[in-house]
């Protein structure tokens, strides 16, 4: 017959045998029954381990169901088919499940899990950080490297395609690895490439350390969720998850307060020589860094999942780490002598993989053994989230994901494009035309802004020390004149004649001269590098208008916290997406500044419980060691939905409203209605 060993644990001390019955029985001479027990237990593997505390207590009925089964002759493991085996696992993993839930809520709900909860909501924080840092940049960066239009698309694409990779990624391996392990290593490598690219100087390395940055944030977010699920009750677990969603708004706060007090000031930078330039909006891309650093260094001092821990058969330091957090919230309720009391069952390992030892081979060997190993489990465990028992669910999660990113970011991103080509065209409709004018010996030492000069003749006159702001001359001669220490923006020539003139030290570089003829003429040290205008590059509006729409955020993650509980997670999707739909057909009738900045709060506070509900029910719908694996996938996914978005709508800013507005409502319909046929999760255990 068979009958489980226990182990009896004082703060973690081994005492020996204990009977099924919790006691320990003293004596120098064992008992008969202790005799039996014995004999019964003879060559039985340690799979069935169970671990207990001081004092067992009332057993919760679930520990109970397995020891009303009736019990079978025991089979050696090397003799069973590896579907026994597997079937052997699954009802393991279910009877632990129940008793993970029982034992985390009896460490209760306090210091450690808001400690936990600061610290990961600081991960997430530079996640939220890492989406805008590129586009508050882009207007400065575009100028300080002369990036074209096509090389400030691939920017943005590339960051993107970083944090897709690694969310597939990282996800993986978290569930192979460690969540902490993972995540310490993903934020690592964000913080040291987000550090170096406000150094380098070149657009290639600068790409090069977005890329990789993005590759290192792309983690935080499948790894942040699963580690925090896994600490937290059934009945805390989804209001406390959506607190944690928080600190994403807070990054985009963050970002936005940063870059409107610090890129506007051109003097913050440095210069070294004439090649090496710090401006300000390089100072702001350091300060970005500063959150992935501090949740570091915070990392340091927390524990690693106890319930993954479990899951690869490290009972004891899974132990130990749950006794730390009952003492630790224990001793902030103010009852320190209360006795932790675990009981555990190990689920039965199946590992077909076979690790080559230090003694064996050479270290290439091992690593490339290693790494293999990895990446076949990582792969399976890919696989499946999509094998029949979660094809459906995976598939319409998906679904919902990508429809949730190729709406939200590609309206995000519309939004300031509209507000600013809303401001181009007040901005044009005072410009100042000057037709057939005709100069000689004139010294312009000022600013020209936002003119144009059709059929003007230029004789003998001198450009120094000026600015050319939004100036075009069209069909103009220039004759015998001297332009010196000139800079200038969006300033173009076309189809002008200019005849024995010197340039001397200014930033008038061939493409702002279009179709235009030069006859004896002299380009003298010419600027390097793009002149930055802050007054005019930098719209405080725009740093407004992100501002106002994470803060938007705050209502509806509140109102989300505090029901998704009550309400359940399929409602909260479904009933945030139609909701946000609706306010995206109120766009067709914004047609100022005012009216597309209020409707940008309104649908990002619409839309902020539904992407609480899908971060909620992607950990609840699959176990422990698929969990991150299968966040990262569907959070790559929305990484393609964010760089379709973003694409698409910026696309058709200044020509139609009407496709973005169609294409977003009809997305989030679409998906709200699908994800009504997801099932339920707020009152399972996680599995």
């Amino acid at each position: 017959m068979f009958v489980s060993n226990d182990y009896r644990y004082q703060d973690g001390n081994y005492e020996g045998y204990a009977p099924n019955n919790g006691y320990y029985q003293g004596g120098d001479e064992p008992t008969q029954e202790e005799d039996a027990q014995s004999d019964a237990t003879e060559g039985h593997d340690e799979d069935d381990e169970v671990y207990e505390g001081e004092y067992q207590g009332i057993p919760n009925p679930d520990d109970l169901k397995p020891k009303q089964k009736k019990k079978a002759p025991i089979v050696v493991d090397e003799y069973k088919d590896h579907s026994d085996l597997m079937t052997e696992r699954m009802e393991d993993e279910e009877q632990l499940a129940h008793q993970y839930e029982t034992i985390i809520e009896e460490c209760g709900h306090g210091r450690f899990q808001w400690t936990l909860f600061f610290v990961l909501g600081l991960a997430l924080m530079a996640d939220g950080v890492e989406v805008f840092v590129v586009g508050f940049v882009l207007p400065s960066a575009e100028k300080d490297m002369c990036l074209s239009s096509s090389n400030k698309g691939i920017l943005g694409l590339l960051v993107y395609l970083g944090m897709m990779v690694g969310a597939v990624m990282w996800g993986g391996l978290a569930d192979k690895l460690g969540r902490k392990h993972c995540l310490i290593m993903s934020l690592s490598l964000n913080a040291a490439f987000a550090f170096l690219s406000s150094f380098v100087q070149g657009y290639g390395f600068f790409l090069f350390c977005r890329l990789i940055s993005g590759l290192g944030i792309g983690g935080t977010l499948p790894i942040v969720f699963a580690y925090f699920s896994e600490f937290l009750s059934r009945e805390k677990r989804g209001e406390h998850l959506s607190w944690l969603c928080m600190f994403w708004m807070i990054g985009g706060i963050y970002a936005s307060a940063m870059a409107w007090s610090i890129i506007p000031h051109y003097g913050w930078g440095f210069s070294m020589g004439s090649s090496y330039h710090f401006h300000s909006w390089r100072v702001f891309v350091l300060v970005c860094s500063l959150p992935c650093l501090a949740s570091l260094v915070a990392l340091k001092f927390m524990p690693e999942s106890p319930r993954f821990l479990l899951e690869i058969g490290k009972h004891d330091e899974a132990w130990m780490i749950l006794k730390q957090i009952h003492d630790t919230n224990m001793r902030a309720k103010g009852e320190p002598e209360r006795v932790f009391t675990v009981s555990i069952k190990t689920p039965k390992q199946v590992d077909e993989f076979i690790e080559i030892q230090s003694s064996t081979g050479t270290w290439f060997q091992r690593l490339l053994v290693r790494f293999t190993t990895v990446f076949k489990q990582v792969w399976d465990n890919v696989l499946y989230c999509v094998t029949a028992q979660y094809r459906m669910n995976t598939l319409i999660l998906a679904i919902v994901w990508f429809t949730m990113a190729l709406s939200y970011y590609g309206l995000i991103v519309w939004f300031p494009d509209m507000i600013r080509y809303y401001q181009d065209e007040a901005y044009e409709a005072r410009v100042k035309i000057f037709p057939g004018e005709r100069v000689d010996h004139f010294t312009f030492n000022f600013t020209l802004e936002n003119q144009i000069h059709r059929d003007g003749k230029y004789f003998n006159d001198k450009f120094y020390k000026m600015k050319f702001k939004d100036v075009t001359f069209e069909d103009s001669l220039f004759e015998a004149c001297y332009f010196e220490d000139v800079t200038s923006s969006e300033t173009f020539f076309r189809n002008c004649t200019i005849i024995s003139t010197v340039f001397y030290n200014t930033d008038l570089y061939e493409h702002k001269f279009i179709d235009c003829m030069f006859i004896n003429c002299s380009f003298l040290e010419q600027k390097e590098g793009c002149q930055l205008d802050f007054e005019q590059d930098n719209d405080f509006l725009i740093y407004l208008v992100s501002f106002l729409g994470s803060l938007s955020v705050l209502p509806g993650n509140i109102i989300s916290a505090l029901l998704m509980d009550k309400v359940g997670r399929i409602k909260m999707i479904g009933g945030s997406m139609l909701i946000s739909a609706l306010c995206c057909f109120f766009l067709f009738f914004g047609n100022s500044e005012s009216a597309m900045i209020g409707w940008q709060c309104l649908f990002c506070g619409a839309s902020i419980a539904a992407w609480n509900a899908l971060d909620v029910i992607t950990v609840e719908l699959y176990p422990t060691d698929k969990r991150a694996t299968a966040f990262g996938i569907l959070n790559g996914l929305c990484k393609i939905g964010a760089i379709l978005g973003n694409s698409i709508f910026a696309s058709f800013v200044g020509i139609t409203k009407v496709v973005p507005i169609l294409l977003a409502s009809s997305a989030l319909v679409g998906g709200g209605l699908l994800a009504l046929r997801l099932p339920e999760t707020r009152d399972q255990v996680l599995m």
